[in-house]
């Protein structure tokens, strides 16, 4: 089918898992004639979770783009996950669509996704639509439900259809004035409360409506319409059941004739240059001017490589052109362009503003990258929310000797398909740590890394990174003498240790006078000291904030070499600090919680049970909390799953590490024991 620009719908179906997003797209497709027939989630035969662990999951882990046409407009639907641990990858294709269709499950009610997906859309400047789904199971209360749509979203929330004939069809409250009875409220009523709040922000209507004149037609009402969804004055909710089919024509038709074109709605909110000096710039959707897309999704497939999905903002993609990524000077050239159902490719000529496409075996592509035809657009970004933190840890390793280039690669490729994965390596503790979302979004990258790229992992809880360091100064003395029958080794050192401020580090001190220690082994001397920084004295943990002044020692004209200071520069370090009084300390971090209001008192508490110093407390006007707290990382084993119990899984948090503090006397036992254990397993093996 030729379509234009304004003929072009794309929305996003955004909610908490289980509320029948995938189905809903699966209707949308048969009834619109894209598909023969309806997927089944059991089954596994659904377009859009096409990936096996989705299919055993019976749930989407990654967004899905399919299309279809009707009523002659071209469809571009987003299906998303609804797992609050993958909403980093739903919020991603908010950037695509310029409608977030809000799933809610009518049997279940508001669910954390929910609340946090409409959020995320408002802040893109999205239109919004809910859709109450699963209306003709048994027992649910759509009044009830419509009342809280309204007390968690707003009293913009308005019924633009009803279900009738306890919900097996659904009846339009827009176009229509009058109709059936219907399962709760009246045709009438639903109408007549759409046009108010519609005209609200038009002046010519509300005075004619204000006089009497109740004959305004939906043609009128149209441009106030859009106006209202552009600016969040109105959220139509209608009503479906995607396993019947009720209510999935009439959506179909608000789709077609009442969401908007990528000419209607706001404009996405481009920047040109580099943070903190950026400045905003228009994107103009005509095919005509430089080419212009931003990539929202990239897939790993084993077959067709990298699979790079944007959006395309302004000008028109065709095979055979070069295009610049970001600020790159060296193009690349578009071999394919692809539009997708599910994981299908199929081969288009051409994309124009507003399409979703793909590109395949592009390297340089990675999600939020600007792509462009011209060096007019360098520096161009499209401006994102703050992504989603990565709460919860997990150290990993190879499973298999000589696996570790092969769990790099897949590591990146899971990276870039997933932004809101982390990695980090501690050198300190030769430990490499997976972050994500929560226990989920890191069971599924780790199910991918054995599926896809067949590599397999050891696990286990990240180590804290506790350290050593002395309180008091001290002074340290060793002779190292060794004599075999030939060549010796001598060396004899002395130095002295003193207590630095916390975050102070390391420093070295050469205050050797009249060449008792000869220069050349000043650095052997050192060298053996860190060599102790790093393994530890007492804990098995690197010392930190000291300072060693080495001051005098001896040699001897013939034995004397490097190895033998190296020795005796260790062990005198080691003298010193025995007595110094060491101890271990441990890492504190800022710790900042948001979570709803309500669950406060039960965070507070908890906070209290792990050594937690509340420094601030700020209540936000949506009802949110943001807590700001000082607390042992030691203790932020398990928070992921306390906070998710203690708020129904809404409440979020953020770490960043802060300083070091002496541990609890009882801590530093237990640590010191089991070194102790160590070192005597190692000596005796």
């Amino acid at each position: 089918m030729a379509y234009t620009i304004s003929d072009i719908r794309n929305l996003a179906l955004v909610g908490h898992v289980a509320a029948g997003k995938t189905l809903l797209a699966e209707a949308l497709l048969y009834h619109a004639g894209a598909t023969r027939a309806m997927g089944e989630l059991a089954r596994g035969t659904t377009v859009c979770d096409s990936d096996p662990l989705e299919r055993e999951l019976q749930h989407s882990t990654d967004t899905a783009v399919c299309h279809f046409e009707w009523q002659g407009r071209r469809v571009n639907l987003i299906d998303t996950p609804g797992y609050s641990e993958l909403l980093g990858r739903s919020q991603a294709a908010l950037a695509a669509v310029e409608t977030a269709a809000i799933v809610v499950d009518a049997t279940a009610g508001i669910g954390i996704a929910t609340r946090r997906m409409s959020e995320a859309a408002v802040q893109r400047g999205l239109d919004r639509i809910i859709i109450v789904n699963k209306i003709d199971q048994p027992g649910v209360d759509l009044p009830q439900l419509v009342a809280q749509l309204q007390q968690t979203f707003g009293p913009e929330c308005l019924p633009i259809n009803l279900p009738a004939n306890q919900g097996k069809l659904v009846v339009d409250c827009f176009f229509s004035r009058e109709g059936p009875a219907t399962d709760f409220s009246s045709v009438e009523q639903a109408h007549r409360n759409i046009v108010e709040q519609v005209i609200e922000i038009d002046a010519d209507l509300l005075e004619r409506y204000l006089g009497g004149d109740e004959s305004i037609s939906a043609e009128q009402l149209h441009d106030p319409f859009e106006r209202a969804l552009r600016e969040g004055h109105l959220v139509p909710v209608c009503f479906t059941s995607a396993t019947s089919g009720a209510g999935i024509e009439e959506l179909l038709g608000l789709i077609a004739r009442l969401l908007p074109s990528p000419l209607e709605a706001n404009p996405p909110v481009f920047v040109k240059g580099e943070l903190p000096q950026v400045e905003p710039v228009a994107i103009v959707p005509e095919p005509g001017r430089h080419a212009l897309a931003h990539v929202f999704k990239v897939t790993i497939d084993t077959y067709q490589g990298r699979v790079s999905v944007l959006r395309v903002h302004q000008g028109t993609l065709k095979p055979g052109m070069q295009l610049f990524v970001g600020d790159q000077r060296k193009p690349f050239k578009v071999s394919h362009l692809f539009q997708l159902q599910g994981a299908a490719l199929q081969e288009i000529t051409t994309a124009a503003p507003g399409d979703l496409c793909a590109l395949t075996k592009v390297d340089e592509l990675h999600i939020d990258a600007v792509v462009h035809d011209s060096h007019d657009e360098d520096h161009h970004h499209l401006k994102s929310p703050e992504p989603v933190a990565a709460m919860q840890g997990i150290a990993i390793a190879a499973a298999r000797h000589g696996d570790e280039q092969k769990i790099a690669d897949a590591l990146h490729k899971l990276m870039s398909e997933d932004p809101s994965l982390r990695l980090e390596h501690v050198p300190s503790l030769n430990e490499t740590v997976l972050y994500g979302r929560g226990e989920l979004h890191l069971r599924v990258a780790l199910e991918r890394m054995k599926r896809q790229y067949n590599v397999a992992l050891q696990t286990r809880p990240p180590s804290v990174p506790y350290r050593e360091t002395v309180l008091k100064s001290a002074e340290g003395h060793h002779l190292h003498k060794k004599q075999t029958g030939g060549a010796g080794q001598y060396g004899e050192v002395y130095l002295r240790i003193e207590p630095l401020p916390r975050g102070g580090g390391f420093e070295f001190v050469d205050a050797v006078r009249g060449g008792t220690i000869p220069q050349q082994y000043i650095p052997a001397v050192e060298k053996g000291v860190r060599q102790v920084l790093q393994t530890g004295a007492v804990a098995g943990f690197p010392i930190q904030d000291v300072r060693v002044v080495v001051y005098d020692g001896k040699t001897h004209p013939v034995d004397s070499k490097e190895v033998a200071f190296i020795t005796a520069g260790r062990k005198a370090f080691l003298d010193a600090i025995s007595n110094a009084q060491p101890i271990v300390l441990e890492p504190i971090v800022h710790l900042s919680i948001t979570a709803p209001t309500t669950a406060l008192g039960g965070i507070a508490g908890d906070l209290s049970s792990i050594r937690a110093r509340i420094n601030a407390q700020t209540v936000q006007p949506d009802g949110q909390a943001v807590i700001s707290v000082q607390v042992p990382l030691a203790e932020l084993k398990d928070y992921a799953h306390r906070l998710k119990a203690l708020t129904a899984g809404e409440g979020i948090y953020t770490t960043e590490f802060s300083h070091y503090e002496p541990a609890l006397p009882r801590l530093q036992q237990e640590l010191v024991n089991a070194y102790s254990r160590r070192s005597k397993e190692a000596a005796e093996s």
